[in-house]
Formats: C-alpha cells, structure tokens, sequence
C-alpha cells in the first residue's frame, strides 16, 4: 500500500439479527464494519484463543500458510465503496530462495479472522479513516450497559 494507514485493533464484536458488528478502531475512532454471524464468530474465537473441536476454514489456512513458508504480514482495510468495504492482506514467504510479499484483495472479515488468527497487525487506509463514522461513543454505551459480546 502507498497510502498513509492508521493502526487500528478490533475493539468489539455485537451479534446482531444480520450478522455482526465489528468495532474496528483506535484511541482516536471506532467504526463498524458489518460481517455475517459465523464470521464474527470465528473471529471471536481467534481473539479468545479459543480452541476448536475441528479446524474451521481459517484454521485450514493457516495451517496452509505454514507448510508453505507463509506468514500473514499485515491487514489493510482500503476503502468503502456502495456501503462494502475492501481490503488487501499481505503475505510474506520466506524460504530457501528468499523473501516475497504478495497482497490479495480479500474480504475485510477473512482479513480480520486472519489477523486476530496469526497475531498480526491491522492497519485501516487513512482517508478512509478519516471519512468513516466515528461510533466510539455507541460502543462506550454498550460496554458501560455490559452488552458488548467481546473486547
């Protein structure tokens, strides 16, 4: 990414009747992003280093990732565009003949799930960060209330 990024953590996950609601920000801005229940689920798993009865997808890939040299860099969410945001996730392989880095567009969820998977960093592209509605003040509400599901 050529793009000034701003470092962000998931900060909450709230089920709701259409999915999830995945508070992404910092100390300067929350901003939700809208994922399908399984997904936030998952996502909520990985965060919680909870174990699993079965490797779920993005167990698979990271054990993929690993036979292969290949290790999540980073995450970056890029943009939003008719209400869907993107993002791009940043791959290193490091092996015998050297280091590459490659970045897929990907989903903004399987990022995240990736990212709270492996440990890694999320990153948001500034000018996106910058337009985004701030909700930091709704998810203080829910965590005073207790009806916010992760932290």
């Amino acid at each position: 990414m050529k793009n000034e990024v701003v470092p962000v953590q998931i900060r909450g996950i709230l089920p709701a009747n259409s999915g999830c609601a995945i508070f992404v920000g910092n100390d300067e801005k929350v901003f939700v992003i809208q994922v399908e229940h399984n997904l936030g689920a998952v996502i909520g798993m990985f965060l919680r280093d909870q174990s699993k009865e079965r490797p779920l997808t993005h167990d698979l890939m990271v054990n993929v990732f690993k036979g292969f040299g290949i290790t999540v860099e980073r995450v970056v969410i890029t943009e939003l565009r008719n209400s869907t945001y993107f993002a791009r996730l940043i791959l290193r392989q490091e092996n015998e003949l050297g280091k590459k880095f490659v970045e897929l567009d990907a989903r903004p969820s399987d990022c995240l799930a990736l990212a709270a998977a492996h440990k890694r960093p999320v990153f948001v592209a500034k000018p996106l960060f910058e337009s985004v509605e701030d909700m930091t003040e709704y998810l203080d509400k829910l965590n005073e209330a207790g009806g916010e599901q992760e932290a």
